[in-house]
């Protein structure tokens, strides 16, 4: 395998309370020009894991979890080669996989972003590509059939659990939207740069393993703030691309909020927990509230006006 691709790719993990997974996610990384590591405040050994597993690795140790879009944009303005490749901590990213994705980047100039076939550790095939996501929502989002495409393809989404960025294309239409603490941020970027007019390339034969909810430790906690970003990120991309008055906003209140009640009827307390959550995010995501808390919002303008700040990260001023 040549070992130029690998040179031309620095990998961005950014972490939460990971440190049970980077024995197996970081080593495999460890040709690549540049390995960095954003953890966001981790309560548990993320940040001696990390160096552990890899000690030529970039650790960058925020005091405050600035979410995940965020950190992926402190880790892109440390980046100085042509492509940077995204990677769950919980995923696993052989390099032929990286110089497949890179290949195919040389072959297709015009795309943004390329996304290999995720495997789930048992072999099966995950949905990672799908058609944007209001396409989504008009023809109804697709069920994974578990099996990958025979070749490379146009998307209308990848999923960002790994992802190839070409570099000019980013320092073009910007990093990930800072107002959105958690999910849908993967989505939005792809929104943007197929705005934009790139492409978005899903290349099947780079194959990866993502185990999948195995970036951070499970809670009740966190599956509330999970379920509760989740509605709010959501909501935030429908009324940045469809303006306030998006269609979806009562039909999110009405599902999530009966929901609520008719599993408490049926004592179903995970259930409750879930559905209360994404009602409490659709209705902050109504009123005004931003998702992250104004810690977060100190710390990413901390971020944004660093000296290594190479990437313009976008800005909610620039929706379309």
């Amino acid at each position: 395998m040549s070992s130029d691709a690998l040179a031309r790719v620095s990998a961005i993990l950014v972490t939460y309370n990971s440190g049970a997974v980077l024995a197996d996610s970081l080593p495999p990384l460890a040709r690549l020009a540049k390995v960095i590591v954003v953890d966001n405040a981790s309560a548990d050994d993320t940040v001696s894991a990390a160096r552990r597993a890899l000690p030529q690795a970039e650790v960058v140790a925020q005091t405050v979890n600035v979410g995940f879009g965020n950190g992926c944009n402190a880790g892109l303005a440390r980046v100085d080669t042509e492509f940077a490749l995204l990677v769950n901590p919980d995923a696993i990213v052989p390099p032929e996989a990286v110089r497949l994705l890179v290949e195919a980047a040389d072959r297709y100039g015009d795309a943004a972003i390329l996304g290999p076939a995720l495997l789930t550790p048992a072999g099966k095939v995950e949905l990672s590509h799908n058609l944007g996501l209001f396409d989504q929502v008009a023809h109804r989002k697709r069920a994974d059939s578990g099996l990958a495409p025979e070749g490379d393809l146009c998307a209308g989404f990848l999923s960002g659990a790994v992802m190839l960025l070409r570099m000019d294309a980013i320092a073009a239409f910007g990093g990930f939207d800072p107002d959105i603490f958690l999910f849908y941020e993967d989505t939005e970027l792809c929104l943007r740069a197929a705005a934009a007019g790139w492409s978005l390339v899903h290349v099947p034969a780079a194959r990866v393993t993502h185990v999948g909810g195995g970036s951070s430790r499970p809670s009740p906690r966190i599956d509330w703030l999970k379920q509760w970003h989740m509605a709010w990120s959501r909501l935030h991309v429908e009324r940045k691309y469809h303006g306030r008055a998006a269609p979806l906003a009562l039909p999110l209140l009405l599902r999530h909020g009966l929901k609520a009640l008719g599993y408490g009827l049926l004592l179903k307390r995970a259930k409750v927990r879930r559905n209360a959550a994404r009602f409490a995010g659709t209705v902050a995501a109504l009123a005004g509230r931003p998702a992250c808390s104004p810690a977060v919002r100190l710390a990413r303008c901390c971020l944004e006006t660093a000296p290594a700040a190479k990437v313009p990260p976008f800005s909610s001023e620039d929706s379309s």
